[in-house]
């Protein structure tokens, strides 16, 4: 484990106060921190939540705070982001790290293990680092451009996400099939067996299944820790597969067929 706890204090009395009246603070889970802060308990940790509940921006802010570049890569003492380029969260959430996560974030070759990836900068990354006529140490040996987004994806968290570190991921689901994400789980289980850190936003039922794992729900209410069989997310894809005309009939015509 490298992060046990989330809070956002208040700021020292020389420093720009929070408005809590104002985004992201008016986001529950993010309210809800601020008020009792949020613990880590398992090495491997999923935010589930629909969109607007809070998960990238609050993925992001922990990027941030470790010092990885909230657009995404390795973590790096060179480019920590400056305290007022950081995002509003960014700039007040503070990590409560573990002595393995202060060790890593204090030495700068430890530290480059953690990595942020995002789904919408991912593609671009994967085509700058296999534009390289020579492989780039501590990356991969393919040109990814050559592949598939998910056959490319899938090699990059297979070769990024090998040590223990801290790997934060917003949503990584998007390009992979069903039985990639099959495979995703099973990386994710052998990280959190090995010393890694995972803290994942996801829409997707199938990484959250993945065993011994942590599942946080972000709702209304703020937050909440729960099982897998409890999530709001699988009860509606239950009830998808099983009817999809009961869902189907509320955005489809009247005069359309569903079959």
């Amino acid at each position: 484990m490298f992060v046990r706890r989330l809070s956002i204090p208040e700021p020292w009395p020389e420093e720009e106060p929070i408005d809590r009246t104002e985004w992201p603070y008016t986001i529950p889970c993010v309210a809800a921190i601020a008020e009792n802060g949020l613990e880590f308990t398992h090495p491997v940790t999923f935010l589930v939540g629909e969109n607007g509940s809070g998960k990238s921006t609050l993925v992001e802010a922990i990027a941030e705070a470790y010092g990885i570049n909230p657009r995404g890569g390795r973590g790096s003492m060179k480019r920590k982001v400056p305290l007022e380029d950081r995002s509003p969260l960014g700039r007040h959430l503070e990590l409560e790290l573990t002595p393995q996560g202060a060790r890593y974030a204090a030495n700068r070759k430890l530290k480059s293990r953690s990595y942020f990836l995002r789904a919408e900068t991912a593609f671009d990354f994967i085509e700058f680092i296999s534009s390289f006529e020579y492989i780039l140490p501590g990356y991969w040996q393919d040109d990814l451009r050559t592949k598939s987004h998910g056959e490319g994806f899938l090699t990059v968290l297979r070769t990024v996400f090998s040590e223990p570190g801290l790997y934060l991921m917003d949503e990584p689901e998007a390009a992979l099939s069903f039985a990639s994400c099959l495979q995703l789980v099973g990386l994710f289980h052998h990280l959190g067996k090995t010393g890694a850190q995972v803290i994942c936003a996801t829409h997707s039922p199938i990484l959250a299944s993945t065993p011994h794992a942590d599942i946080i729900e972000l709702d209304d209410d703020g937050f909440r820790h729960t099982k897998w069989a409890d999530l709001q997310l699988v009860d509606h894809w239950r009830r998808y597969l099983t009817k999809p005309e009961f869902y189907l009939r509320h955005v489809i015509d009247d005069s359309d067929e569903v079959t």
